[in-house]
């Protein structure tokens, strides 16, 4: 029999998501049969989606050799660091992801993102010891696009992935295509086509549609482009990019939503409720390019 003691980090989580972690290689139809069959909770047979607390006696009736196949964690090499860090303390890690480096892994690369790599980082610095977690990894709490740069919030446990971005307002860069010499507020709802993976900006709202808002800011402009700072209301996967685009001003480079292949998208700006201001200044090709349209004087002082 293994005993297990619910921590705060494993806390807040259903019985069977919990046990989806603690014994990640079992199928889930096992995890099933596992509870159904061999777990007790503080003392008593649970179902599967009773929620954990903190202090919780979980008991598994699962011989050693059994119980250790079944929650052995692969051992993986580590991925080379490549974000560098804009601020830390005891909950959150907030990095500066680079152009080109996937939050999360997908089918092109499993291995070097930025999630490992923060993961490896809290490992080396004995911020964060796997042995010592049943269920709990240190994660993101939103993500950015692969081309996408700049500040990417990390919870450190499980409060602090549990309270995710509420707590922050975000700000990002971007040059678009043509002039916005005044700021707009522009709202609407995002549908999203899953065949495409892209989205498009409705002004009513539709089935499955949700309600957006964006801020837009100039910062700089000529005939052709603007130099933008835009503040997110809301916080959805494309929202930026497919909001520019339908009204007229696309993301300079923006290979989905506009004409290119490396947009300029930097979240350079994170304002906490405690009033801690998190900055990333902008990456190199982004500051030369805005170097190349608006002057190098004008871009001076912009971060």
């Amino acid at each position: 029999m293994k005993q297990i003691e619910i921590t705060a980090n494993d806390a807040g989580q259903r019985l069977d998501r919990f046990l989806k972690k603690y014994l990640c290689n079992a199928p889930l139809s096992g995890i099933y049969k596992i509870i159904r069959k061999d777990v007790k909770l503080n003392g008593k047979r649970p179902k599967e989606d009773v929620m954990l607390n903190e202090g919780d006696v979980l008991n598994l009736y699962i011989m050693d050799a059994e119980l250790e196949k079944l929650s052995a964690k692969k051992k993986t090499s580590r991925a080379k660091k490549q974000f560098s860090i804009a601020y830390e303390d005891d909950n959150i890690l907030v990095a500066n992801k680079p152009f080109g480096l996937l939050v999360h892994g997908d089918k092109t690369e499993k291995k070097n993102t930025l999630a490992n790599q923060v993961i490896d980082y809290l490992i080396e610095e004995g911020k964060y010891n796997p042995r010592l977690e049943r269920s709990f990894t240190p994660a993101p709490v939103h993500r950015l696009d692969r081309n996408t740069t700049g500040l990417v919030v990390f919870g450190k446990n499980a409060n602090a992935l549990r309270q995710g971005v509420d707590n922050f307002s975000k700000y990002y860069k971007t040059i678009c295509i043509g002039k916005i010499d005044k700021e707009l507020r522009l709202t609407g709802y995002l549908v999203k086509d899953e065949r495409t993976n892209k989205v498009r900006v409705s002004k009513v709202e539709k089935p499955n549609s949700k309600y957006i808002e964006t801020i837009v800011r100039p910062l700089i402009a000529n005939d052709k482009y603007s130099l933008l700072e835009v503040e997110l209301v809301t916080g959805r996967s494309h929202q930026i990019r497919a909001h520019l685009a339908s009204i007229g001003h696309p993301v300079y480079g923006d290979p989905k939503y506009g004409h290119g292949s490396a947009q300029l998208l930097h979240a350079a700006k994170l304002v906490m409720d405690n009033g801690t201001v998190i900055t990333a200044k902008l990456p190199p090709e982004f500051r030369l390019k805005a170097e190349e349209i608006f002057g190098k004087e004008n871009i001076n002082g912009i971060e």
